[in-house]
């Protein structure tokens, strides 16, 4: 038997509007009843009655419908019609029974309740059709169409994977942070080896850490290695314009994983719902608040039975409230750092598995170059790189494109701008006494390129390539640091005899790292080992709470006269060791503004090798 092909109620409405529509407008324009009927000028009625031309006139309130004493063709009597003056007419029924016309009171009808209500039936539809396609109503996303459909659906947008396709061994780097949820592994597969000796694994595990460390893959990973289902959402999902929505989304997730337990669940940006309650945004019926209430419920609601392991993610543990962090709720953290040397070409070579790589290819030299970079940068940088190697319609991804995508993402894409020759000179030697500093002081990281091809909001840039990964800096590293970034400012005050705005970024950074130096780790004999750092406001917590200035005026200028010192100390020494080589600094001042970008190479044959220089390694 077929089947009834489906109704369109959007098509059927449509119709059925259009038809009232048209027929209000008819009903308007043509009044039943008057088809045959000529319109005159009262006038004119007035004439034809005084001729004698009219028979009969039916009256209905200003309405006035006449009948001729003379046939059409067809054998029935003219009719004719006219509106009688607003203000009356005491003349007219008089001179209407002076010539023997027939007058017929016909009352006004009352309009029918349906044509009353029409326009605005008509106005409410044509509302309601524009609110189903507005954003805000009706739309993806709307009140009417997204809030209340997930208020309606307590499971909200949660993913649900029954069987997690991620291991250990796809989290490159992070081996600290997989040791410490790795024995989570053993609880989740045989919790009753863990409840025959009393032992209860952590209920709550918080990943901490930067964007893009890989907090999300970790628990993934977990899921993946215990084998059990992973229920996954971000905490803003659970907040929406009705209250109550986010508590409920919270009490279905747990009540489905405790049903299927073992069972991880996962609670992407906690800080989104989880900040410190009583910090001014919002009252007890706060939808966050009662959100974060409810959370906080169903972590103390576990019998200890339930094998279930709730993780959660925040790049911003500062902000949340004490209650999610005592014990019994999220009281294992689990610190997730930037990835050091080694971890760097480990996530490389997990990113290249499929990339074709040229023989150029150096992923221990890449690693290098690319320092502060978090798992998800190093993604992104193969991508880039084979994204350009595409470009060229290259079937091998080489170094330069690596170099170039690195470039891309730390300062931006190649700009085309009309730089004047004057001003080209001056970026040439500006870059030039960056590289010319770093060359010369054997603390500095390495040199491995400088450009002046301007990239996003940089007209030019020096490259290192640091040799070791710190965790401690030295004092005299630092020193070394300020010196190499007000270079540049030296180079210009050397060579052209004046400064230009081109060092502000230079000063800014200088600035906030001798502050560091002299007011939070103590370098400064004459200040000594206190912190003096500025009062730090923490956010969502208000000024009345942030913390105070605890240092006296007096105590602050002498803060601000030690940085200067420090400034002026680095910009004397970066300025002597300029003018002691100036003419190998020429030389590359010409070379780079010729080339516009130099390898090291290239910068060794302008500075001189390691018998002028202290020695440095060549970054390959």
């Amino acid at each position: 038997m077929a089947e009834k092909p489906p109704i369109d109620v959007k098509a059927i409405f449509a119709f059925v509007l259009l038809g009232a529509f048209m027929f209000a407008i008819v009903r308007a324009f043509l009044p039943i009843g008057q088809d045959g009927a000529q319109e005159i000028s009262y006038s004119a009625f007035k004439r034809m009655a005084a001729d004698g031309a009219i028979e009969r006139v039916e009256i209905s309130g200003e309405a006035i419908d006449a009948f001729g004493a003379t046939a059409d063709a067809a054998g029935d009597p003219e009719r004719y019609r006219t509106e009688a003056p607003s203000m009356g007419d005491a003349n007219l029924l008089p001179l209407l029974e002076a010539n023997g016309v027939e007058i017929v009171n016909r009352p006004s009808e009352p309009a029918s309740p349906l044509w009353s209500f029409l326009p605005w039936l008509l106005i409410l539809a044509f509302w309601i059709y524009m609110a189903r396609r507005m954003q805000g109503l009706g739309g993806p996303g709307g009140v009417a169409g997204g809030a209340l459909k997930d208020f309606l659906n307590p499971k909200g947008r949660r993913k649900v994977v029954a069987r997690e396709t991620v291991r250990f061994a796809d989290v490159a780097g992070q081996e600290n942070a997989k040791r410490e949820v790795a024995e989570l592994v053993d609880f989740l597969r045989d919790p009753d080896r863990f409840a025959a000796v009393g032992a209860e694994a952590p209920r709550g595990v918080l990943l901490l850490g930067p964007p893009g460390v890989g907090k999300t893959l970790l628990a993934r990973a977990l899921a993946g290695e215990a084998g059990v289902p992973f229920y996954s959402t971000s905490a803003s999902e659970f907040i929406e314009v009705f209250v109550g929505v986010g508590a409920a989304r919270v009490r279905s997730m747990f009540e489905e994983a405790k049903e299927k337990a073992p069972a991880i669940v996962f609670i992407d940006e906690l800080d989104s719902v989880g900040r410190a309650r009583g910090a001014g945004y919002g009252g007890g019926h706060d939808e966050r608040e009662q959100t974060l209430n409810q959370i906080l419920a169903e972590l103390d609601g576990f019998s200890g039975r339930e094998a279930v392991v709730v993780l959660a993610a925040t790049n911003r543990p500062d902000v949340l409230d004490p209650a999610l962090l005592r014990p019994g709720r999220f009281d294992r953290h689990v610190e997730l750092n930037l990835p050091t040397l080694e971890d760097r070409k480990a996530i490389l070579l997990v990113h290249t598995r499929k990339t074709p790589l040229a023989g150029d290819v150096d992923l221990d030299r890449l690693s290098a170059e690319i320092p502060g970079f978090s798992g998800a940068d190093i993604k992104n940088l193969v991508n880039e790189a084979a994204i350009a190697a595409a470009r060229e319609r290259s079937r091998e991804v080489r170094m330069e494109h690596f170099e170039a995508a690195r470039d891309r993402i730390v300062m931006g894409a190649v700009r085309t701008l009309a730089i004047q020759p004057e001003e080209r000179h001056r970026l040439a030697v500006h870059e030039s006494g960056h590289t010319a500093a770093a060359y010369f002081q054997p603390e500095a990281d390495p040199i491995y390129k400088v450009t002046i091809i301007p990239r996003g909001r940089s007209l030019g840039a020096t490259h290192f390539l640091p040799e070791e990964e710190r965790h401690t800096l030295p004092a005299e590293y630092l020193k070394a640091q300020l010196t190499t970034i007000l270079a540049g400012r030296a180079a210009e005050k050397v060579f052209l005899d004046g400064v230009s705005s081109g060092a502000d970024d230079d000063i800014r950074r200088a600035t906030a790292m001798a502050r560091a130096m002299i007011a939070r780790w103590g370098m400064s004999d004459d200040i000594g080992p206190i912190d003096l750092r500025a009062s730090e406001e923490q956010p969502f917590l208000g000024r009345d709470l942030a913390m105070p200035r605890s240092f006296a005026d007096a105590t602050a200028a002498k803060v601000d006269a030690a940085v200067a010192d420090l400034l002026r100390d680095a910009e004397a020494e970066a300025i002597r060791l300029i003018e002691s080589h100036k003419e190998k600094v020429e030389r590359l001042i010409r070379r780079l503004e010729a080339e516009e970008s130099l390898e090291l190479p290239e910068i060794e044959a302008c500075l001189g090798q390691a018998a002028d220089a202290a020695p440095q390694e060549a970054a390959s």
